[in-house]
């Protein structure tokens, strides 16, 4: 089990998900660019599904294998940093994040991924924390490069997308003993 913790920095406050957090959950899963770049097992783009997503976090925090944040700025949900797949044993984790479309541009995602990625390093005593996103997504290649996260390759067909077809992704990875961002 991981203990939820709330994580402020960067002028953002990051935060487990919560049952109130409905609607901003709904608008990321049926944000059209989300839909885009996002995998088949995505949640539904209904009220359901985001129910099932905030349900899901929950349920990660609780199982130890996924630490999930609403991304709040001046306390407004803005979007989702997390840390999927931990293993705990390898002391891995993969990173995910979306942002909704008013807070895109503003260096959201890239604030979020680098409080998220610190404190898997310090808290968690991860090693290796790694990032895939499908070709062609060139703001969360911006992401990850702007965060330290080196491309270290290209898997061919390792996504299936929401259409059903297999897509590249690039993998980019940080390890806690890379230089920081901007070092």
């Amino acid at each position: 089990m991981l203990q939820p913790v709330e994580l402020e920095a960067y002028g953002l406050l990051l935060r487990p998900w919560e049952e109130s957090d409905l609607g901003a959950a709904l608008r990321g899963l049926s944000d059209p660019d989300f839909r885009r770049w996002n995998t088949a097992n995505s949640p539904t783009p209904d009220e359901g599904g985001a129910r099932r997503f905030i349900r899901s976090r929950a349920e990660g925090w609780e199982h130890g294998t996924t630490a999930s944040f609403a991304v709040t700025e001046g306390g407004t949900v803005i979007g989702q940093v997390g840390l999927g797949m931990i293993d705990f044993t390898m002391r891995t984790a993969r990173v995910g994040y979306w942002v909704l479309p008013e807070g895109r541009g503003r260096g959201i995602a890239s604030r979020a991924l680098e409080v998220a990625t610190r404190w898997a390093f310090r808290d968690l005593g991860l090693h290796r924390l790694e990032l895939g996103h499908a070709i062609g997504n060139d703001a969360s290649c911006g992401v990850a490069r702007r965060c330290a996260y080196a491309l270290e390759g290209l898997l061919r067909g390792a996504m299936i997308d929401i259409a059903g077809m297999p897509r590249d992704i690039h993998l980019h990875a940080r390890l806690a003993t890379d230089a920081l961002p901007g070092t």
